[in-house]
């Protein structure tokens, strides 16, 4: 019913910039909380960046004051700005929402990921 879609991720290098989209579609009346996820191999997957229906946000220390979560409601939205990026930071970013549904009610959708690659 519902579908999230990342785009943005890439190569880039170490102190360079992206911009990740989650463009969510479907069956819904409302797209509630929204976040940021990331995994590395190895690793687990940890929580880099939330924001909520009305715009309040957190980060994970080891993003903040580098990166900015955003979301445009009106477009279904959610934006995740990358600035200073580390080799640390490679990982699959997911895009994970929790949303009202015309059918099963509210719900936790995750998309696919987008690879975003960090190199020296």
């Amino acid at each position: 019913q519902v579908t999230l879609v990342e785009s943005g991720g890439g190569l880039v290098q170490a102190g360079g910039s992206l911009r990740l989209s989650c463009k969510a579609s479907g069956s819904f009346y409302e797209i509630n909380n929204m976040g940021w996820y990331r995994q590395a191999p190895g690793k687990q997957r940890e929580l880099v960046a939330g924001i909520t229906s009305g715009g309040s946000t957190n980060y994970a220390d080891s993003v903040k004051d580098r990166f900015t979560i955003s979301r445009d409601n009106a477009q279904n939205t959610m934006y995740l700005q990358m600035n200073s990026l580390r080799l640390e930071d490679t990982a699959v970013y997911y895009c994970k929402a929790s949303v009202d549904t015309v059918v099963v009610g509210t719900k936790d959708y995750w998309g696919r990921g987008t690879q975003v690659t960090v190199s020296s």
